[in-house]
């Protein structure tokens, strides 16, 4: 494989070097944060769920913080081979009016992307919350202390603070930022969160579009979202704060493997936590963890040598077909990677790993 790497935690490197893959091994999909670091997993998500998983019958819980939580939404709905793609296209042809020849401000940002989501998910949460098999879960961050109801000091202060307590220890954290997980009702995450601060609330009609755009609600970037329905009264932000990578206890389910489209070989836990290398290592919890990430040499071909980032609407400003272009030439060079996976796990035969790292 030359654009994809399979790696797999120590359960999950026995499972694939001696059974193969087959779709009826997987029992949860995340979904990291990383804003349109999300596209090139597209291609691999309309393979995945569109073709791969509907020749299999088990329950499958989709976890997504941030752009992840948006495209596991979409995987919800009844074609989601179509959803994903028009999501691509969506999240490719988005583009915020400068003023004054400033960056925009968040709340023209979250303008956009409200519009982006209702129009795609709020008219459709019926479906989202009806698939049969598909168990949707949303993760946000609440602010706690000055980040409750913070004012235009209180903002710059409570991540100040935020900043500092993670520093300290990623549970520290939690006296700042609770992890807020809007989940299916319909059945619970396969294990339980203990390794931070949480709360979980009943996914519903009513709040499945404001819980997607709270989680990817970037602060600075986006306005924070308020009072979801249904859950603890407060202000809302990114789900990548608490859960960047969705680094969670996957080997306490009881059965099968999580299998994790991503744009890194490492899961990070939290937006925080990306200064800390220590806590980028591989952990038990990942024990039975399979990972699909794109090759270094890989990405070096992409425009930029690296995938679409959102300091590309910084880079390329108001030339928009510019960015347009090279982000869908990024997106059209990510079919190897769905192309890859396929051919790996054909045939049900044994699939050679790498250890995670």
């Amino acid at each position: 494989m030359k654009a994809l790497r399979i790696l797999a935690g120590p359960r999950a490197l026995v499972h694939l070097r001696e059974r193969g893959l087959r779709p009826g091994d997987v029992r949860a999909i995340p979904a990291a944060a990383g804003g349109p670091k999300g596209l090139a997993l597209l291609p691999l998500d309309r393979y995945l769920f569109g073709h791969w998983l509907p020749q299999s019958t088990q329950t499958v819980h989709l976890l997504g913080a941030s752009i992840g939580a948006w495209r596991m939404a979409v995987a919800c709905l009844p074609d989601p081979d179509a959803g994903l793609a028009l999501l691509a296209e969506d999240y490719i042809t988005q583009s915020y009016p400068q003023e004054g020849g400033r960056m925009p401000t968040p709340a023209t940002v979250s303008r956009v992307f409200r519009s982006g989501i209702e129009s795609r998910l709020g008219s459709r949460a019926a479906e989202v919350l009806s698939h049969p098999r598909f168990r949707l879960h949303v993760f946000t961050s609440r602010g706690r202390g000055p980040l409750h109801r913070p004012g235009r000091l209180g903002m710059p202060l409570g991540w100040a603070a935020a900043f500092a307590a993670n520093a300290v220890h990623r549970r520290a954290l939690g006296a700042c930022i609770e992890r807020v997980v809007f989940s299916d009702p319909r059945e619970p995450l396969p294990f339980a969160l203990h390794d931070f601060r949480t709360r979980q609330v009943a996914l519903s009609v009513g709040n499945l579009a404001p819980a997607v755009l709270a989680s990817c609600s970037i602060p600075f970037v986006l306005d924070a979202v308020a009072d979801l329905p249904g859950g603890p009264a407060g202000t809302y932000w990114d789900g990548g704060i608490t859960d960047y990578h969705l680094h969670l206890p996957y080997a306490g389910m009881a059965e099968g493997l999580a299998l994790y489209p991503h744009f890194l070989s490492q899961v990070v836990p939290g937006w925080l936590d990306k200064a800390w290398k220590g806590r980028h290592r591989a952990t038990p919890a990942l024990s039975n963890l399979v990972l699909l990430a794109p090759r270094a040499e890989w990405l070096r071909s992409l425009p930029g040598g690296k995938l679409p980032d959102r300091s590309d609407f910084k880079t390329y400003g108001q030339d928009h077909p510019r960015r347009q272009r090279d982000w869908r030439r990024a997106l059209a060079e990510s079919q190897r990677l769905a192309d890859e996976f396929a051919q790996a796990v054909s045939g049900g035969r044994p699939v050679e790993a790498e250890p995670l790292p």
